[in-house]
């Protein structure tokens, strides 16, 4: 019998939340800290060294030994040092544990060893990290002990962000100041912040981890860069919420209760479309601590997983042939006083603080296509977009037939005088009562839907920081808000201007709105007439960072500045030309050592099998024609192996760094396809126990 689990008593035991800060502080300094946390400012010296003490002797009751500044470098992972609360021992032997004030707002982790794109010197090491008061201090529990996490910013010695989540936290500032003016303006004079909740939805894989680590492909570069397509795939589509698998249960449940005791609230779980494919959902949260959150559900997926024999595959496409791994951003907005920005209401025509953040934030993605494409850019990532299992590359906003034709009345008309309802869904059994039907459908290959109350941003990879699109979504509609509300304030009369506004930002940037099927050759064409960007790579998207219209959207809200937005381009560039040489070396490596020896060791027992046959008197046709197949198959193998050789030399030789990733992209993946082809043919034919590594189907059914 399964152990029961009482959630209420686990969630959150491991995290320095609210409520135990209420526990263990004074007071005076509890609503300071809490003033702090939802106002902004800084903590005073005395008020962080009473914080700091609070939370050390939390964290050592809990069993904590050490403490550390977390946070999330341009890696796409999260880093760590470890500082014992140890000091010197004091006269009579006996040790002290101490923590200050100054130790837990600022950190000093050497910044040399983590991406710059060129703003730091490898000689300059000082860099800094900054407390993030609100997102939780929390305890990670591990082979290296209990460790006390605080989640902070990362900045150079010279103020540059080298991190994630400093250019995050300047977008919601940014978008908070000018969604106020907006509430404002429709007579909301409670509110004081405006703040952006995400819920990014994880999909993995689980392989076993005996025969993962038989995968050298795996191993390296997080997917298989060989592999011929198990008999069966996701076909019969009987994987996707169907019964989930004993062993896949058990890790689901321990994933959960370790997910719960760190405060995520870890929610929907369900068998993905592909075989072995997974996914779990959280509850919407404030966006900084959304990404964290997700930071943190990466991390305990791979660690639980290992406790049970299994490894956690975030790459968004470990396996050909079938589908692969997305992140689900949904976005929101609210008021501190409980007004979601995004609700249309009963009546969406009527509701016009609503038409107008919705034609504000049409205007934003159609206005800055390209950098949202580019928020989701990822080297792993480009084996998905437009690949028919997952959003297109080009980026278009669904919005169902009840706003889209709300949209068009306005548009045609001026005024929308109607909308269309959902009624009834009649299911023609007496015993099952009739559905309200919602108004609009949804459309799984828009990668920027409208579903309700919130925006579904789908482009995103499985294994990417959600930081970077939310900056970005957070950065656009902030500029569209601003430039809405500069009109608005002015106008003599509001509600005339308000109505013309949304008129003008809906028909200006209708050419957004696509309802039909993303994945149809005849939506590529349509969005080439209307003018839509259609950026298909990583390394095509990153130079959007650095364009004009670019560098003063950013700069204009202080969330990136130029020097900022080119050593990011810079290391985008480096990371993709990186991860392929790391690819291409892997496959040199696996097809000189691997898959070549085996199939030699084939041939030569093909050969002796045609001698010996036809020394019995038989003519040996069909191991003759077997021989020839695999033999030709070999030396297209040999040949396209020398190929991938010459073009990773030439790649690795090259200086210029962008110039190294278009030739990576272009000539190195090409030669890797090349050697990829006549390997899955022969994994058809070679035996079975002379393969050098699992297959597909070992490694997706075999669980």
């Amino acid at each position: 019998m399964s152990e029961m689990i009482n959630v209420a008593e686990v969630f959150g035991e491991n995290v320095f939340n609210l409520a135990k800060m209420k526990e263990r502080l004074p007071k005076k300094i509890y609503a300071e800290v809490k003033n702090v946390m939802e106002n902004g400012g800084e903590l005073s010296v005395s008020t962080a060294d009473v914080v700091a003490k609070a939370m050390k002797d939390w964290a050592v009751s809990k069993g904590a030994t050490h403490y550390t500044h977390w946070f999330q470098p341009l890696t796409g992972i999260t880093a760590e040092k470890h500082d014992a609360f140890v000091t010197h021992p004091d006269e009579d032997g006996r040790m002290i544990m101490e923590f200050s004030g100054k130790e837990l707002i600022k950190g000093e982790p050497d910044a040399s060893s983590f991406p710059s794109g060129g703003l730091r010197a490898t000689f300059e090491a000082r860099g800094y990290t900054a407390w993030d008061i609100t997102s939780p201090a929390f305890l990670k529990e591990d082979a290296t002990g209990v460790i006390l996490c605080i989640p902070t910013a990362f900045c150079s010695y010279t103020g540059e962000a080298l991190d994630k989540k400093t250019p995050l936290l300047r977008s919601m500032e940014a978008l908070s100041q000018q969604a106020l003016r907006i509430v404002r303006l429709f007579g909301n004079t409670f509110a004081t912040k405006v703040v952006p909740s995400v819920g990014p939805e994880q999909e993995y894989f689980l392989v076993d981890r005996a025969r993962y680590l038989q995968r050298d492909d795996l191993i390296f570069a997080g997917r298989t860069l060989f592999g011929a397509p198990a008999p069966k795939g996701q076909e019969l589509e009987d994987h996707y919420f169907g019964t989930i698998r004993e062993r896949v249960g058990a890790y689901m449940k321990d994933l959960n209760v370790e997910l719960w005791k760190l405060g995520v609230t870890a929610r929907t779980q369900h068998n993905e479309v592909a075989p072995a494919q997974h996914e779990l959902a959280p509850v919407y949260e404030t966006a900084n601590i959304a990404v964290d959150h997700n930071q943190l559900v990466m991390e305990t997926m791979k660690k639980v997983a290992g406790r049970h024999g299994l490894t956690c595959l975030l790459h968004e496409k470990p396996f050909a042939g079938v589908n692969g791994s997305g992140k689900h951003n949904n976005w929101s907005l609210g008021t501190d006083n409980g007004v979601n920005m995004l609700d249309p209401g009963d009546t969406p025509n009527a509701n016009i603080q609503f038409l107008l953040v919705l034609a504000c934030i049409m205007k934003a993605v159609d206005t800055h296509a390209d950098l949202l494409r580019q928020s989701a850019s990822d080297v792993g990532n480009d084996h998905r977009l437009g690949a028919d299992e997952a959003p297109p590359a080009i980026i278009s906003i669904f919005l169902g037939e009840q706003l889209e034709d709300v949209v068009k009345q306005l548009v045609e008309t001026g005024e929308a005088a109607h909308c269309l309802e959902g009624g009834k869904l009649e299911t023609g059994v007496s015993t099952i009562p009739e559905f309200e039907k919602d108004a609009t459908d949804r459309n799984r290959t828009s990668p920027f839907a409208f579903t309700g109350n919130k925006f579904e941003f789908r482009m995103v990879g499985s294994s990417d920081s959600v930081a970077s699109p939310n900056t970005t979504l957070n950065a656009i509609v902030a500029e569209a808000f601003c430039e809405a509300a500069d009109v608005l304030e002015k106008a003599e009369d509001f509600d005339l201007a308000v109505h013309d506004l949304i008129k003008e930002y809906m028909t200006k940037h209708q050419r957004i709105i696509f309802n039909g099927d993303g994945y149809s050759g005849e939506w590529v064409a349509e969005a080439a007439r209307r003018g839509l960007p259609n950026i298909k790579s990583t390394v095509e998207a990153a130079c959007t960072l650095t364009t004009d219209k670019a560098v003063r959207l950013f700069e204009k809200f202080g969330i990136f500045t130029r020097v900022e937005l080119e050593s990011r381009e810079e290391i985008i560039y480096e990371t993709y030309a990186k991860t392929i040489r790391i690819e291409a070396n892997t496959m040199i490596d696996m097809a000189g050592k691997k898959y070549i020896p085996a199939v030699v060791k084939y041939t030569k027992s093909l050969a002796e099998a045609v001698i010996a046959v036809k020394e019995a008197g038989v003519e040996p046709e069909v191991q003759r024609e077997l021989l020839a197949e695999v033999s030709g198959k070999l030396t297209e193998t040999q040949n396209a192996l020398v190929k991938l050789k010459k073009a990773a030399e030439k790649a690795a030789a090259m200086e210029n760094v962008k110039e190294q990733a278009y030739f990576y992209k272009d000539t190195v993946r090409e030669a890797m396809d090349e050697l990829r082809a006549p390997v899955d043919e022969l994994e058809k034919i070679v035996d079975r126990e002379v393969w050098p590594v699992p297959s597909y189907g070992e490694l997706t059914f075999e669980i």
